[in-house]
Formats: C-alpha cells, sequence, structure tokens
C-alpha cells in the first residue's frame, strides 16, 4: 500500500515536471533535502546572474547542458523524495535490456580477451601496442550503445566488436593511441618500486560499453601497463544509460554466473580485482552535477586531488566531452588543451563518439570538409575521438 502511494506521488511530480518543461517555465530550485541540493541551487543563482537580465532562467533559454542535467536531478528527485521508492533505478530495465542484448558482442570480447590472456606473457612490445590500440577502439566505439542519445531504441551490440575496427580508422577524427601507449610505457620505466602506475576510468554507459570498459582494464593490468585502475560512476541514475555502483556490480555478477566459460572467467577474475583492492570503484557527486570540469577544483578539491593522484584519466563519452570543453561552440581548430579551461589534474584522454555538436582540435578544414557532405556528422555517433591532453 506505501508502496503504491509512494508510486502515485511520485508519477505526479514526474508529471509536473514534463509540464514545466514542454511550457518553458522558469527553473525553480530543488526543494529536496538530498546532499547536492544546496549546489544545484548555487549554480541556479549562479545562471540567473549570467542571464544579462534576461529574466528567469528557463527551460528553452538556458544553456542545454544545465537544463538537461537538471532533468535527470528532478526525474532522482521524484523517487527520492517518496520511500520505499526511493532507491529505485528507473532506468534499470532498459540498462539490463541493453547488456542482454549485446550478449554475442560480449561473449566475442571475453573470448577474444581470455584467447590474449593465454599468451599475453609471450607478446613483444608492437604486439602489445597492437592489443592496447584493439582495445581502446572496443572502447571508443562500445560508447554508441547509449540510450539517451537513441531515446530507448535499440542500440545493443549486435555483431563482434572486434570484426569492423580496421575499417573504422577513418572515422577517428583526432587519433591520439600513439601517445597514450607512450605515456604508459613511460610510466612504467620511471616507475620504482615504490608507487603504483594507476589508470583511471571515467565510465560512461552501462551494457556491452562498460563491459568493453573492463577488458581494458583488466588488459592494463595484465600486461603490467598499470598496477592499479580506478572506475567513476555516477552516484544516481543519470542520463538514461550511466553505470551506477549498481550496474558495475550487477554486470560483473552477470558475467560470473554467465553459462558460457569465457564470460564467466572474465566476472570471476573482475570480482577478485576488486578484493584484491587493484580495481577501485567511486562515485562522487560532483559527477551528477551541471558543472564544466574546469570547476571541478573548486567545487569539489577532494575529487580533484584524487584525480592529481592518477598517471592517465580516461574520460568515456559524449557528456563527459561536453563537459570538459564546457560544451561550447568552439571552432573546430581550438586546441583541446586550452578548451578544456584550466582543468589539468592529470595527463587525460577522451574517447568519444560524436553526438552532439561541440568538438576542437582538429585540423584545419577537417570539420568543413566533412560537414559539406555530412551535415549530420556531429550527432551521428558515426565519427569518433581518442583525445590526449598532456596536462602540462
Amino acid at each position: 500500500q506505501k508502496g503504491i502511494e509512494a508510486e502515485k506521488r511520485a508519477i505526479s511530480f514526474l508529471s509536473k515536471l514534463r509540464n514545466e518543461l514542454q511550457t518553458d517555465k522558469p527553473v525553480t530550485p530543488l526543494e529536496d533535502e538530498l546532499p547536492d541540493a544546496a549546489l544545484w541551487n548555487q549554480y541556479l543563482d549562479y545562471q540567473r546572474n549570467s542571464s544579462n537580465g534576461n529574466g528567469e532562467p528557463s527551460w528553452f533559454q538556458s544553456p542545454w547542458l544545465y537544463v538537461e542535467c537538471y532533468m535527470y536531478r528532478r526525474i532522482h528527485a521524484a523517487l527520492a523524495q517518496n520511500p520505499p521508492i526511493d532507491n529505485f533505478d528507473v532506468f534499470k530495465e532498459g540498462k539490463a535490456q541493453n547488456f542482454f542484448e549485446s550478449q554475442e558482442a560480449v561473449i566475442a570480447l571475453c573470448t577474444y580477451f581470455q584467447e590474449l590472456l593465454k599468451n599475453i606473457k609471450d607478446l613483444d612490445e608492437q604486439q602489445l601496442q597492437e592489443e592496447l590500440f584493439n582495445l581502446l577502439q572496443v572502447s571508443l566505439w562500445g560508447n554508441k550503445c547509449d540510450l539517451s542519445f537513441s531515446a530507448g531504441e535499440d542500440s545493443s551490440q549486435k555483431s563482434s566488436p572486434l570484426q569492423s575496427l580496421e575499417n573504422m580508422i577513418p572515422y577517428i577524427l583526432v587519433n591520439d593511441m600513439e601517445k597514450l601507449w607512450s605515456l604508459l610505457v613511460n610510466a612504467k620505466k620511471r616507475n620504482t618500486e615504490k608507487s603504483n602506475v594507476r589508470v583511471d576510468i571515467i565510465l560512461d554507459n552501462a551494457g556491452f560499453e562498460l563491459v568493453s570498459d573492463l577488458v581494458l582494464a583488466d588488459f592494463l593490468l595484465s600486461s603490467k601497463l598499470a598496477d592499479e585502475v580506478h572506475f567513476h560512476g555516477k552516484s544516481i541514475p543519470w542520463y538514461v544509460s550511466d553505470t551506477t555502483k549498481r550496474d558495475f556490480n550487477w554486470t560483473i555478477k552477470q558475467l560470473q554466473s554467465a553459462n558460457h566459460m569465457w564470460m564467466s572467467r572474465c566476472g570471476i577474475n573482475w570480482e577478485g580485482n576488486l578484493k584484491k583492492g587493484v580495481w577501485v570503484y567511486r562515485d562522487h557527486m560532483f559527477w551528477t552535477l551541471p558543472h564544466d570540469f574546469s570547476s571541478m577544483a573548486e567545487v569539489a578539491p577532494d575529487l580533484y586531488a584524487d584525480l592529481q593522484q592518477s598517471n592517465l584519466l580516461l574520460f568515456k563519452g559524449d557528456l563527459n566531452y561536453r563537459k570538459l570543453t564546457g560544451d561550447r561552440k568552439w571552432e573546430y581548430t581550438v586546441p583541446f588543451h586550452q578548451a578544456l579551461n584550466k582543468f589539468h589534474p592529470a595527463p587525460l584522454c577522451s574517447l568519444r563518439t560524436l553526438k552532439s555538436d561541440t568538438q576542437v582540435g582538429l585540423k584545419p578544414g577537417q570539420g568543413e570538409q566533412i560537414q559539406a557532405s555530412e551535415p549530420e556528422w556531429m550527432v551521428s555517433g558515426k565519427y569518433g575521438v581518442v583525445q590526449f591532453d598532456a596536462a602540462l
């Protein structure tokens, strides 16, 4: 009975939200008691002050990144304020479905990886580099599997992700994989016994993409390119398909209990990595605030200080790219370093398929040339970047 009452209340919260959105109402302060509410309301004040006297920030008259984040936060509030459904993830079903529909691709990837592990000790530098590049690309294109981008339509990975890598290279508009390789190899050489090489992966979507990130993380450890990997997920359900702690643990459990030998081997090993502490999962609330990453040092100094301990930060996906670059309409040729606007906690790399119209660091004429033949190139998910910044 309590549950039914709570559901009714949540639904009325959500229909109020839909009405405000559809009729371009002013954005209102959050009224819940959740730990981040004050930061959201401060950010709304900041938007009010920077609207150049154009009145109240409203749904259609505010920065898209802000109102989009605000919408997901309000969806969360509708449930969080109504126990006993306060911990319910409204997107859980879609995420699980995406995982199960990508089953063939997951099997193909786990099989490829377990075969690779058998003789990883015998690979020379050239072969190791090749395998790193393969798995970086799988993780890059795994980012196509995005439910908020496909409006919930089938976005699962159906085919074997490794077959088409060669053909996809021309679609990587900025390809800094070589820089990642030399950074990791040099970090290894420089490091004495005392300090570990640490790579952080700032996660994006659950489902196939998460599995591709976990395989990449396992490879970094197994190849001894890194000693520990820290994963950063979302502390609340976010942008439909983003990874939460529950998704992260659920995925590893699913693999563990799969009746496929290599899938369950992956799941068992990964559970072991978490137990041993060589994999660490974290979810700071900053990742679900509306702020650009350039304000992290000020808004979340603890998170910034943590990232400074890393040798390499891998940012997955389009939303992270938008927050890295301030979601501005940059000239295509503006250097990535400049667009990061002083956000340089550690060397970082964005692995992103393009789903929104922000892109920097292209060669002169490169963007215009694609634009001429493919007006939709920035939002189609067909192009990607592996874009690196050395942080110096």
